[in-house]
């Protein structure tokens, strides 16, 4: 096969060099109003090196990365072929998963401008009735991920035999989720004649293999490397021990700036942990992973556009095709398992020219990680510290003042004008009292025994190791210590269904606690061990004792060391003298996982 075509802004062998317009490229008129009213003036350079050769009606081969402006390139050429007075299919996208079909399906629309090409996604997780009648009334292009599309052939509601042009976008995530054997035999089902463009963030052999066997001579062209894209973006690193990455992650949400944010994390249970985690300490949050419904999915990316939910955490796979023009922010709660993943997570922000920053945890133990990803991306990333409790404080409050001119201005203040008099005549210094209103507006209660920034130093970490394997028996019956305060029991367990959001909901609820005054949560058979920064008095532990939770009573007491079941395995199997198999990445408020239960992408 041809050697790289590498495509620059200064340099282009296979399309007119120094494209300053989309003029320049041969598109139609049609495409050319549809660009301009969309407000797109210059190509990107993935455009300028595909869209000619592609409307030679040649196959190509594009190594590009998210945000770079690919769908417009293939998307573009492909609309130019499109017959529209015929109503049968004659171009198919393929898509790995569904919010990156109906991305493309929606950008691909926009480009038809007044040409009237029918456009139609069909996906999975969604009922067959609709996307069959878009079908036999006669769309034109066609954009679907590889299962729904088998479906739809297997049922003869979809015919290929008179496609020109097919398009496999985001090959290698397709290839690396077990479609391979379904992408055969959709490009074997396709007319043999048709037009084929194959588009992908890296080139392993597989897609190599893929080109080879269905593709005819195809230009190969590859943008910049994966640094290019992530130009406009801050990237940024902190390290932070496992058990406090919830604490850090609220406190970077609470004093960030974006106006929305994307949390990667790697399974669907840590997932539902984080987000279950950040609800508690009334971030406005939700949850989207693989094993989500398509409408609800939809439902969660529309209130995250809205402003309604500022605050996504995702697995990789369900936030492919994510693309909301207002996400400032990514946090990589955990490091992604492959370097090239760490591209096109932080890309979900930065993109078209808008800035963004990323923030990726390392625990103390994933240092050399940080070195695969700035060799790949051939950026160095920035450490920065994770924001203080009393630094979310300050940030709240200056968040308030900044109102306060507005709220001035608004009126009807009168009452409270009055109230205050009073209490200044009774009560003395006004600048003392308006500074406790202030921190009483930003949930400030004052200072704690366990405020504490939750970053631990370095010797809190090797202790943090150690007791996750030390459940030594206490001095003189008192509780056991531990980093994050005490050590108590309570009654209910896997057995019972228990979750750990559930016992935290019963012990803050009772006990008039805070979610941050609790620890670390292990879930075994029939009891929990959970820890408690304050000490409980008899009064608040005699209270969360009557609470229920699954139908049992909690019967908290303090945890003195391995005695009777006490010593008991959790449910996950423990290696000795070691951590414990099966943890979770998850959420500070954590349980054991189950055996035999898996984490889903």
């Amino acid at each position: 096969m041809p050697d790289w075509l590498l495509v620059s802004s200064s340099a282009a062998s296979s399309a007119p060099a120094a494209v300053r317009s989309f003029a320049e490229l041969g598109l139609p008129d049609s495409s050319l109003r549809a660009i301009e009213a969309l407000g797109f003036t210059t190509p990107t350079d993935i455009q300028v090196a595909a869209i000619p050769p592609l409307l030679e009606g040649r196959d190509l081969v594009g190594v590009a990365q998210t945000g770079t402006g690919k769908t417009a390139a293939f998307a573009l050429p492909m609309l130019a072929r499109v017959d529209t007075s015929a109503r049968h299919v004659q171009a198919l996208v393929l898509t790995p998963t569904r919010e990156l079909a109906l991305q493309v399906a929606e950008a691909t629309a926009s480009f038809t401008g007044d040409a009237g090409v029918q456009v139609l996604s069909i996906y999975g997780g969604a009922p067959y009735g609709p996307q069959l009648r878009g079908l036999a009334q006669g769309a034109q292009v066609v954009v679907g991920t590889p299962g729904r599309v088998i479906d739809m052939l297997d049922k003869g509601a979809l015919n290929l035999s008179a496609v020109q042009m097919l398009v496999l976008d985001e090959a290698d995530e397709m290839l690396r989720m077990g479609f391979a054997e379904d992408v055969d035999r959709i490009l074997s089902a396709a007319a043999p004649d048709r037009q084929t463009a194959l588009f992908s963030a890296t080139m392993p052999a597989a897609i190599r293999s893929v080109a080879r066997r269905h593709m005819s001579s195809p230009t190969e062209v590859a943008t910049s490397r994966p640094s290019s894209t992530t130009d406009t973006i801050t990237q940024t690193y902190a390290v932070v021990p496992f058990r406090h990455k919830v604490g850090a992650l609220a406190r970077v949400l609470a004093t960030t700036d974006a106006e929305a944010a994307v949390v990667f994390v790697r399974t669907r249970q840590t997932a539902e942990e984080v987000g279950s985690a950040l609800l508690e300490r009334g971030v406005s949050a939700a949850t989207i992973s693989g094993d989500v419904a398509q409408r609800e999915r939809e439902r969660i990316v529309e209130r995250l556009r809205s402003g309604s939910v500022r605050v996504l955490v995702a697995t990789d796979v369900a936030a492919r095709g994510l693309d909301v023009e207002k996400l400032g922010l990514v946090v990589n709660f955990d490091v992604p398992r492959e370097a090239e993943a760490y591209v096109h997570r932080i890309g979900r922000t930065g993109r078209a020219g808008r800035s963004g920053t990323a923030l990726t945890f390392f625990t103390p133990r994933e240092r050399g990680r940080l070195t695969q990803i700035e060799r790949l991306t051939r950026t160095s990333l920035t450490e920065v510290p994770i924001p203080t409790p009393a630094q979310v404080s300050a940030h709240r409050a200056a968040t308030v003042l900044d109102s306060v001119s507005e709220r001035i201005s608004a009126g009807r203040l009168h009452m409270y004008r009055d109230q205050l008099a009073e209490r200044i005549g009774s009560e003395g210094d006004p600048m003392e009292i308006a500074a406790a209103l202030l921190a009483l507006a930003v949930g400030d209660a004052g200072p704690r025994a366990n405020d504490q920034d939750e970053v631990a130093s370095p010797a809190e970490q090797t202790f943090d190791r150690e007791s996750n394997s030390d459940r030594g028996r206490s001095a003189s019956g008192r509780p056991r210590r531990s980093a994050s305060g005490s050590v108590y029991r309570v009654a209910v367990g896997h057995s019972h269904g228990v979750r750990p959001q559930d016992i935290v909901g019963a012990i803050t609820g009772e006990g008039g606690l805070r979610g941050s005054d609790l620890g670390k949560i292990d879930i075994f058979s029939r009891f929990s061990l959970v820890e408690i920064g304050p000490d409980l008095s008899p009064d608040v532990t005699r209270r969360i004792a009557q609470a229920r939770v699954a139908g049992q009573s909690l019967h908290i007491r303090p945890d003195t060391g391995p005695r009777g079941n006490a010593g008991a395995r959790p449910a996950a199997s423990t290696k000795r003298g070691g951590r414990p198999e099966g943890r979770r990445p998850g959420a500070q408020h954590r349980g054991r996982r189950p055996v035999g239960s898996t984490g889903s992408r």
